[in-house]
């Protein structure tokens, strides 16, 4: 059974969701659009702990039944990162290369079917612990890379960030990337929110082939820099999909071209939440940005 969706001819980019909670694929709004790609973050250390491998295999098989094809991306455990701040109790820790390849395998053994891997979650931030080594997270990008031929699937080689370190990370972790990557990530939340194209220009000027767009939206609420506001969401969502359209195609002066946007993310959260880029409140009532989300969705899904 293929994953694999075609999309219209017309359409020269395709549009998924980035989401955690399974709880989405029974949403009648959501399956009213039938979307076919998922983004979804799992814990390289998953397994160790009961309850997140249950959440991680729950997920992915109710994905699976819903036909799904899944960007599996690989990030830190959980917890070990809270607001601003490295926890001391919960320091994070990149994994060598011998258990990051252990845990890899693993997962793959079980879900054989997935088409599409991210090493590492946002690279060059500093929640993550490959935050100042980027040959650490080169590693964790060579070693997918050594069975992704053998296994048929794909392997983006960096998902970075749109931060002020993002080309000198970039450049240090192309250095050490094996082969010549053609797939490559970006979250271009600074760009949208704040109305640039600043950083993803930059991106598209620096690697080959394609980018996905892999973690984007208009934000509702991101303290301190923006209080809670869903309209402002929903014009940065329009916003964002003028960004795209406008570089879906590869540009003048331009290495690649944006081939795939994961919105993240689907259900949005209460208001005491520092964070919240939801497409529909908890309860899974459409907000503002929703009509925009799905118009364009449906054209590129």
């Amino acid at each position: 059974m293929s994953l694999l969706v075609a999309a219209p001819a017309s359409a020269k980019y395709r549009v998924g969701i980035g989401e955690q909670n399974p709880q989405m694929f029974d949403s009648p709004t959501w399956q009213s659009m039938k979307l076919k790609r998922v983004r979804f973050l799992v814990p390289w250390d998953y397994a160790k702990h009961r309850g997140q491998r249950d959440q991680v295999y729950h997920f992915m098989d109710v994905a699976r039944l819903h036909r799904q094809d899944v960007l599996v991306t690989f990030t830190a455990r959980r917890g070990c990162y809270v607001g601003n701040r490295y926890s001391k109790k919960k320091k994070c820790r990149a994994p060598s290369t011998k258990a990051y390849r252990k845990a890899f395998r693993a997962f793959d053994k079980r879900y054989p079917w997935v088409r599409t891997y991210s090493a590492w979650n946002e690279i060059n931030h500093k929640s993550q612990p490959t935050f100042k080594s980027p040959r650490k997270a080169a590693g964790y990008y060579n070693v997918l890379r050594k069975y992704a031929r053998k296994k048929k699937f794909r392997v983006m080689a960096a998902d970075m960030l749109d931060t002020g370190n993002m080309g000198r990370y970039l450049r240090t972790f192309k250095r050490y990337a094996k082969g010549s990557p053609r797939l490559w990530g970006l979250h271009n939340y600074g760009d949208v929110n704040r109305k640039r194209t600043r950083y993803t220009k930059q991106m598209l000027r620096s690697v080959p082939g394609e980018v996905w767009l892999t973690e984007t939206g208009g934000i509702v609420k991101l303290l301190p820099s923006f209080k809670r506001s869903t309209r402002r969401a929903a014009s940065r969502t329009k916003g964002m999909f003028k960004l795209v359209n406008r570089y879906d195609t590869r540009r003048r002066g331009m290495r690649s071209k944006i081939t795939r946007l994961f919105v993240y993310t689907w259900f949005g959260e209460e208001r005491s939440a520092r964070f919240d880029a939801g497409l529909v409140n908890p309860d899974g009532s459409p907000r503002p940005a929703f009509r925009t989300f799905r118009k364009n969705a449906i054209k590129h899904r």
